[in-house]
């Protein structure tokens, strides 16, 4: 794989006024903290002073950014805007008539792309998984058709369904695939040439989910932001609308049963959230792209971490040493350590002459499914049945694509027992796998599940086209 090209110039820290300390001090907190990064990048006075990823993850392969690409959907209304074909009071039923339902509310009918923007429709929750039941080809029509607890604009439901809408009430506007208008107006012209989209199973894209980028790009997206827009000396981006999505339009709240991150309490702007310092664009798993204008910092993070985990660490370790140089051998020790970054891989010896065979308890593949680990060069070949086959490193990664898209994993054999990670690398997921020799029985399970389902089959398929569960 080519390298990315690079969008960003880079400096030492203590040439951007960085401190190289509080950059360790980050890295300290989050490892004792057991939070699993798979990049940071740090960008202060528009030069990246630190970047890193944790080995299987690398910097060329684009990560899935969860709802992080809702923060990309906002730009794309405010595009749409910019060139006059669409405003703030256009309604939902006058830009998308054929997906009005029969019988809508009166409330449905009022509903405007502000309140989509700021997710202030009125539901009670989050309507996706109600919207798909209710319609499963429209998702549109089945938004509409939610019942609303709240009067419009009153008060904030973190609702995926919202952003679905806007991306296509963007599409009829401007008669554009979200993807090929972010491609032509964002990417492109930044440099960015690695932009893969999820999509849903008529082929559009989630526009609430589903985008990958290299860290690089996210980290390049805050710097657009915090320069209002401005790329070199093109205004990609109109300067009024970064000032207005990013800016606070509506209180967020607790959930329900009174829990709160402080920093998903500071309200929300459109499709951004307000932070303690600045504000951020936030995907599932701790994706995240903050933006600090007064620190002139950005601050992009792929990871399967606790979001606030990372927020906290951000502002008690490395706002600290913003304005403070460390000496050259500071930077150096600092720069040695990011390029050493590695997540471990499974602890054993190598047995490499031993064969195993058992039936998978799983719901990552069908139950029952035979599971066969050989030897060969090295590593093995882990069989699932004839579903698909997977090469692991003993004491380093191994890349296989079984079905399209990218698995890297490593094993060991623990006494009798044999124990692999697979991760599906363009994600935050992995899957453990563990295989008794002696019992002849193997499980298998997500770190994390992902948002879209627990089967394995259907995240290495690429394209991805898929939907949310709503069996």
């Amino acid at each position: 794989m080519s390298p990315p090209r690079t969008l960003l110039p880079r400096s030492a820290p203590a040439a951007s006024q960085m401190s190289s300390r509080a950059i360790a001090a980050l890295l300290d907190r989050l490892e004792a903290q057991s939070a699993e990064l798979h990049s940071i990048m740090i960008v202060s006075s528009g030069h990246v002073v630190a970047e890193g990823w944790w080995a299987p993850y690398s910097a060329q392969r684009p990560h899935l950014l969860y709802s992080l690409t809702k923060s990309f959907t906002s730009v794309a209304v405010g595009l749409a805007i910019a060139d006059g074909l669409l405003s703030l009071d256009d309604r939902v039923v006058d830009v998308l008539p054929e997906h009005v339902p029969a019988g809508i509310s009166e409330q449905g009918r009022r509903l405007t792309v502000h309140h989509l923007l700021s997710m202030t429709a009125g539901h009670a929750e989050d309507s996706l998984y109600q919207a798909w039941q209710l319609e499963p080809g429209d998702l549109v029509k089945g938004f509409l058709r939610v019942p609303f607890a709240f009067a419009e604009g009153t008060r904030h439901t973190y609702d995926n369904a919202t952003t679905f809408v806007l991306a296509r009430t963007v599409e009829r506007v401007t008669g554009r695939g979200l993807p090929e208008l972010l491609d032509e107006r964002l990417f492109k012209p930044m440099g960015v040439d690695h932009a893969e989209w999820d999509r849903v199973a008529s082929g559009a894209a989630f526009g609430f989910h589903g985008l990958h980028l290299t860290t690089e790009a996210v980290a390049a997206f805050g710097e657009l932001l915090l320069r209002g827009g401005r790329w070199g000396d093109q205004q990609l981006v109109p300067s009024a609308w970064v000032e207005l999505a990013t800016g606070r339009h509506i209180t967020t709240l607790p959930s329900e049963d009174g829990t709160a991150d402080e920093d998903f309490l500071q309200g929300y702007g459109y499709q951004f959230w307000m932070s303690r310092h600045g504000y951020h664009g936030h995907g599932a798993f701790g994706q995240q792209c903050v933006v600090v204008p007064s620190h002139d910092l950005v601050i992009a993070v792929t990871s399967d971490a606790p979001s606030q985990t990372v927020f906290d660490a951000i502002w008690e370790c490395l706002l600290p040493g913003t304005d403070h140089a460390d000496s050259a051998q500071d930077d150096e020790m600092l720069a040695d350590r990011l390029r050493r970054l590695s997540l471990p891989p499974p602890q054993g010896s190598a047995g490499l002459e031993r064969s195993a065979e058992a039936k998978l308890d799983s719901s990552v593949l069908p139950d029952g499914t035979m599971v066969a680990v050989d030897p060969v060069d090295g590593g093995w070949l882990v069989r699932f049945g004839s579903i698909l086959t997977v090469d692991a490193g003993y004491g380093q990664w191994r890349e296989s694509s079984p079905l399209g898209r990218p698995v890297v994993a490593a094993g060991a054999w623990q006494g009798t027992t044999f124990v692999a990670d697979l991760y599906v690398i363009t994600t935050p997921h992995r899957v453990r796998l563990v295989v008794d020799a002696e019992a002849g029985t193997a499980r298998a399970a997500w770190s994390t599940e992902p948002l879209t389902g627990p089967d394995l089959v259907l995240h290495l398929r690429s394209p991805l086209m898929t939907r949310p569960d709503v069996a």
